[in-house]
């Protein structure tokens, strides 16, 4: 398998505001409880090489978490992950990225993190400054691109650097239609080769037509896996997911 959860489950904690001394004095000789919830609660599924799957839910659903989780940028408190091959992650614009340092080195920075030498990237460096589109800005820094600018190099290392698994969070949405358009037909060219995709996006027509499974999560448990017609349609409104879990329970 491309991916695999079993039993996963992230906690987090609600209280990270500012403690008063005399709070903090209170607390250190009597600890209170603390205000602790589950961002994902006991998710479990797997994904095959080659399989395009969408996750879908409301905001604060577990989405970013799941993929966060499956990109190691953070680590379950329950349960167990396996991801086998190279991944590249888009999950927010700037991520991997040094405001202060040019574009160009930011395409090395960010190929490094991916796991590529630096001899590789120099035979990927023109490909990656071709496609991104961002020609003589790419030797001034990133702190003076635009949002557009910086998901277009952003997409252009994550693509150009051959991942087995592409994990993709609503970037697609920033940017000109035409560079839109550029992106999909670069996902569609990565899944004739076979790869795997994760991807998030509240474009139900952009899930529809990139992926062939969904994953739905509410309140950071998943509700319905299955093909991805039936899961948006459930999604949408059509079914509560409430109605679904108590189908789960019933079933053998």
């Amino acid at each position: 398998m491309a991916i695999t959860f079993h039993e996963v489950s992230k906690v987090y904690s609600h209280s990270k505001s500012r403690i008063l001394l005399r709070n903090y004095l209170t607390g250190w000789l009597r600890p209170p409880r603390e205000d602790r919830f589950y961002a994902l609660k006991k998710v479990s599924f797997s994904i095959a090489p080659g399989e395009t799957v969408a996750v879908v839910g409301s905001n604060g659903a577990g989405k970013s978490t799941l993929l966060s989780l499956v990109a190691q940028l953070c680590f379950p408190d329950e349960g167990t992950i396996r991801a086998n091959g190279r991944i590249a992650a888009l999950l927010e614009l700037g991520s991997g990225f040094h405001p202060d340092l040019s574009g160009a080195e930011n395409i090395f920075l960010n190929a490094s993190l991916l796991g590529l030498s630096r001899a590789r990237t120099v035979q990927l460096y023109s490909g990656i400054v071709s496609f991104s589109g961002i020609g003589e800005f790419i030797g001034q820094p990133l702190r003076t691109y635009s949002a557009g600018m910086n998901m277009r190099l952003a997409f252009s290392v994550a693509v150009n650097v051959d991942p087995d698994i592409l994990i993709i969070d609503e970037v697609l949405a920033v940017g000109d239609r035409n560079f839109q358009k550029q992106c999909l037909e670069k996902i569609f060219e990565f899944k004739e080769k076979g790869k795997t995709l994760l991807c998030v996006s509240h474009a139900a027509e952009i899930v529809q037509e990139l992926c062939e499974r969904a994953l739905w999560l509410d309140a950071g448990e998943l509700v319905m896996d299955g093909p991805v017609k039936e899961v948006m349609a459930a999604y949408s409104g059509r079914v509560h997911p409430r109605a679904i879990r108590s189908a789960i329970e019933r079933s053998p």
